[in-house]
């Protein structure tokens, strides 16, 4: 049944993403997760045993989310609630709608884009141009997703619903923790470590899906650039959409006051991307998603 309930979310998400009147009213459960991890974190994180504790906190958030998921499975509703709990945690359209909305903020104004851009990354964005903006929203449309549609739609397809909550409960403890900050470079480095392993295939899964839903079947640039990526996978679906699109991305850009020069992906693109492209990568992540919704189909027709 895993296969046949996953393309009814993927369509149900496709069709209603997260919509503002339940969500205003009910905390979202990736927020619900959040809250728990932010919550562990003030508790565990005390040197000089953080890493440990880190260490302990990954391991039995994998076991919450496992035995959370697997409770779910059981109840007996011919797996409705099984169907909306993994169209709630699929966010094709939430992605591809904040992803847009870029683009609509730059025809109307720089400051409208940045504002928009900062909703979806956290660099710095006072600085930025339009092109700065523009390479933004196209490489988190790009990163997000792996992260956000078809890492969870492979997890759930591997492991079910158990699977697909220990990957979503992952991947935002390593949102929360994961990152070199001082406070967290110790607690925080087995949930990134993890989250780095859950979306080690996800992500080359990613790049497949968008060079060949668009037609680029060359694989040189994507083995080239992915590999110089800062992140271990982010830089495949970047490295995948960069040529499609013909813009470079990733290179220079600033982090807390701080300008960090990074390689480019795909440098022999264009280095003024604007909305239009910005819409054209709207596009490829529709693609992308067709394509795994074929693919899942396919699984579940054998």
């Amino acid at each position: 049944m895993t296969a046949p309930i996953l393309v009814l979310a993927l369509l149900l998400d496709a069709l209603m993403g997260e919509p503002d009147w339940l969500w205003h009213r009910l905390p979202h459960p990736a927020t619900l997760m959040g809250r728990l991890i932010a919550a562990l974190d003030r508790w565990l994180n005390r040197p000089p045993v953080a890493k440990l504790a880190g260490i302990v906190m990954a391991v039995a958030l994998v076991g919450f989310a496992a035995t959370l998921g697997w409770l779910i499975h059981l109840i007996p509703d011919w797996g409705v609630l099984e169907c909306l709990t993994v169209a709630i945690l699929l966010a094709q359209r939430s992605l591809v709608d904040h992803v847009r909305a870029v683009a609509d903020g730059l025809r109307s104004s720089l400051d409208h884009g940045k504002q928009a851009v900062a909703m979806i990354v956290g660099r710095d964005i006072v600085s930025m141009h339009e092109p700065d903006v523009a390479r933004g929203a196209i490489e988190s449309a790009a990163e997000n997703l792996s992260d956000g549609a078809i890492a969870p739609a492979f997890w759930y397809l591997i492991g079910g619903l158990p699977g697909l909550l220990v990957y979503k409960m992952a991947n935002t403890a390593d949102s929360v923790v994961g990152h070199m900050t001082p406070r967290h470079r110790d607690f925080g480095w087995a949930s990134a470590r993890w989250d780095d392993l859950l979306n080690l295939i996800p992500a080359r899964l990613t790049a497949l899906l968008i060079a060949l839903t668009s037609g680029w079947t060359d694989p040189r640039p994507v083995l080239r650039d992915a590999p110089r990526h800062r992140s271990p996978n982010a830089g495949w679906p970047e490295s995948a959409l960069a040529p499609v699109l013909n813009v470079s991305l990733a290179g220079p850009r600033s982090y807390g006051g701080v300008m960090t020069d990074y390689p480019w992906v795909w440098p022999e693109g264009r280095r003024d991307p604007g909305p239009d492209d910005i819409d054209a990568a709207c596009r490829a992540l529709w693609r992308a998603w067709a394509g795994m919704l074929a693919l899942v189909a396919l699984i579940a027709l054998t």
